[in-house]
């Protein structure tokens, strides 16, 4: 009986492989091969696959991974290629494509799977930080998008001995424009992030770490807009807040020294005071001279964000103030003046044309009139404790920088 059956199951796969007008055998349609997933991004990809048929045309049903087949989305394809749009952003599917020949089908192709890139950066100043995809996985881990570059600077301003991270993302497509060794031109809806934190112990990084503060400056429609975000306990969120507000701090430092820090939190008012140049707000940070270090521009050059920028070669570069070695004392000196002193002291800053110091690093130094006002500097640098409206700088630190200004000190008392 078994065989019977065997033989009758035979003879119907047999028929169905010919025609019945003229027993002409019929090509069985082959599965596609080799997919591919190019051009992936945060909504979008292009799939390709190569396929031994002839005049074949194709059915494309993808979905999230573990979707059943046939419940996926389908969409029909006449070339080995198709381009899916309106995906959701850092998420897995699964693909699957047949052939369709002129007399019969494939079956579908095994599952092949892609994942699309993280959102995008959001330019705007949105009530949690979290919305603003600056980041990626925990927020506390402060791991910066994919659409980010990490940056840092030869000699950073000093803010009551806290750490920094820096970034700069662009919208896709753009790049930034070389004007000088300062600050480059950015496109509009470029977003430059710096947040502030501590290491719990400066000795032991893996203690963990105290987040402050991000800060926030986002070009819209050709001018600088100014947003702070302050963390909360739990370190999960931080939240836009134009407020000044004061927060303890305690840190063991790298000698093992316990660290007391009322760290204050600027308002929004304070940030502009900082940052504007001519009633204009401005970056301070990222210009290409304090940038161009440990090959970092150059990194950033070869990323294409430069539109008219080949080479780091001719840009010059900030000194490192901490650097005896390499640097004169008045080099040190003139460059920690650049960038803890010149965006109020210079023209157009906050302080112009009140006081008439320029403390930019290129001016020559016979128009800072840092040798006109030296006692004033040293006594308003080095003052224990600040003394409110007297004390240098006037904003941005709670605390005397004994480091910085025994540089300053030096400089003063050699000229």
């Amino acid at each position: 009986m078994k065989k019977a059956l065997l033989m009758l199951l035979f003879a119907c796969v047999l028929v169905s492989c010919f025609k019945d007008s003229d027993d002409e055998l019929i090509t069985q349609c082959s599965v596609p091969t080799n997919i591919q997933f190019d051009t992936t991004t945060h909504e979008s990809v292009v799939i390709t696959w190569e396929d031994s048929n002839v005049s074949a045309t194709y059915t494309v049903e993808y979905g999230l991974s573990g979707f059943i087949l046939g419940e996926g989305t389908s969409i029909a394809a006449t070339e080995t290629t198709v381009t899916l749009t309106g995906l959701l952003a850092n998420t897995s599917y699964d693909v699957y494509v047949q052939s369709t020949c002129p007399d019969n089908e494939s079956m579908p192709s095994d599952v092949t799977s892609f994942t699309t890139l993280a959102p995008l950066v959001v330019p705007q100043f949105l009530t949690n930080l979290s919305d603003l995809n600056l980041f990626s996985g925990d927020l506390a881990d402060l791991s910066p998008s994919i659409y980010t570059f990490e940056y840092d600077l030869n000699t950073p301003l000093f803010t009551d001995y806290a750490h920094k991270q820096r970034l700069i993302a662009l919208p896709p497509g753009t790049t930034m424009e070389h004007v000088d060794n300062g600050l480059p031109n950015f496109p509009d809806n470029t977003v430059i992030a710096k947040t502030f934190y501590y290491f719990n112990d400066e000795r032991d990084e893996s203690l963990g770490t105290k987040i402050i503060e991000t800060r926030l400056l986002i070009k819209q429609s050709g001018e600088w807009q100014l947003g702070n975000y302050k963390w909360n306990d739990a370190q999960t969120e931080a939240v836009l807040d134009a407020t000044s507000t004061t927060v303890p701090v305690t840190f063991i430092n790298d000698t093992g020294e316990t660290n007391n820090i009322n760290y204050k939190i600027p308002s929004a008012t304070d940030c502009f005071t900082c940052h504007s140049n001519s009633t204009q707000v401005v970056p301070i940070g990222p210009k290409l001279r304090s940038m161009n270090m440990n090959n970092q521009l150059q990194d950033l050059i070869d990323l294409n964000m430069f539109s008219n920028l080949t080479d780091a070669s001719g840009i010059s570069t900030l000194p490192n103030w901490e650097d005896d070695l390499t640097y004169t004392l008045e080099e040190r000196a003139r460059a920690y003046f650049d960038v803890n002193c010149a965006h109020c002291h210079s023209p157009g800053g906050n302080c112009y044309p009140t006081s008439n110091l320029d403390f930019r690093f290129e001016t020559r130094f016979s128009d800072t009139n840092i040798d006109v006002h030296a006692a004033s500097i040293q006594a308003r640098t080095q003052s224990v404790p600040l003394i409110p409206g007297y004390s240098m700088p006037l904003i941005g630190t709670s605390i005397m920088h004994p480091e910085g200004f025994a540089v300053i000190d030096a400089y003063i008392d050699s000229l």
